[in-house]
């Protein structure tokens, strides 16, 4: 057989009788026979490859971006590769510069919070940039979870239950996230409903409630927490002082991080921000730029997901 009818075969392209292109696929098999990369990205003028650069260094966040993205490409033949540059601009710019050597169809910029750009300049580059759960340039695709969607979900399940004292607990006033889902969690519970912010740690969880029980009065009966560890930490404060949970407190979580809200004792309600949905759209959205197909600029925000288990009561279920 000539060299195009092999061609056209294994690239599944070309008009040719079925079993022809069958025997073909079958004997490039049985040989191990493998296309050249190499050759075949100097013919398309691509190296099917994407680099994911990142300054989260214990991958809480990227690593489920990564996931999404990589269920993204493979199938259109294209491989991602993940370079960490921590918190150091000299770092980062090694790395953008190795990925243009190697000819990298596109970059995706994914961080650890959506507020704060990546210490390293990624405007004006030769391949399109797309930025996940981080800040953008402007004028970039950007794509981030729904800080709002997310915490009016929460807030209106503990209304659903029955829970009419409720209270947020969350992070730093510094992060755009905080406030976001402060403001969503007032929409809902009423302007008047206490938010304490602290750090995104268990420790301020036990701190929380132990400010709240020495203070008095009325106290919750509905507890929503800006993170996962947060929730953990309020959840042992409460059954240290004998509140049981959910009989007493209804407890939700943000960000379902499983290795954390599955061992909480109860296992955690939680806000699920869909990182590898939202990997899985930046990953598309890359190989859409770097196919010259045409992708509006701008923010989008991928709805978010309440995974119920038992710190709420109210069954398992999903929504």
């Amino acid at each position: 057989m000539s060299v195009s009818t092999v061609s056209k075969a294994l690239n599944d392209n070309g008009r040719m009788a079925a079993d022809t292109r069958e025997r073909i696929k079958t004997l490039a098999a049985e040989i191990g026979f493998r296309p050249n990369a190499l050759a075949k990205g100097l013919l398309s003028n691509r190296s099917f490859t994407v680099g994911l650069l990142t300054n989260d260094t214990y991958g809480r966040f990227t690593l489920p971006v990564m996931a999404g993205i990589s269920e993204a490409l493979v199938d259109h033949g294209v491989s991602v590769f993940l370079c960490a540059i921590e918190d150091d601009p000299a770092l980062g710019k090694i790395h953008v510069d190795a990925m243009l050597d190697k000819q990298v169809d596109g970059i995706i910029a994914t961080g650890k919070r959506v507020d704060r750009s990546l210490p390293v300049d990624l405007a004006g580059l030769p391949v399109p940039v797309v930025y996940a759960f981080t800040k953008g340039e402007p004028g970039s695709v950007t794509l981030t979870s729904d800080d709002r969607h997310g915490a009016r979900l929460a807030t209106e399940w503990l209304k659903e239950l029955g829970r009419q004292r409720l209270v947020h607990i969350t992070g730093p006033r510094e992060f755009v996230s905080a406030v976001e889902r402060a403001e969503a969690f007032r929409t809902v519970a009423g302007n008047g409903a206490p938010v304490l912010h602290g750090v995104w740690s268990e420790a301020w969880g036990h701190e929380a409630i132990d400010r709240i029980w020495k203070e008095g009065g009325e106290r919750p009966d509905g507890i929503f927490c800006g993170n996962d560890q947060i929730a953990r930490g309020v959840v042992d404060a409460l059954r240290e002082r004998g509140a049981r949970v959910p009989g007493d407190v209804s407890v939700i979580g943000f960000d379902n991080w499983e290795i954390m809200a599955a061992q909480t004792r109860p296992p955690l309600t939680t806000i699920d921000t869909n990182l590898k949905e939202l990997g899985r759209e930046a990953g598309l959205m890359v190989l859409a730029l770097a196919e010259g197909r045409a992708i509006e600029p701008g923010l989008r925000r991928l709805p978010c997901k309440l995974v119920i288990r038992d710190s709420c009561g109210g069954g398992r279920r999903q929504n």
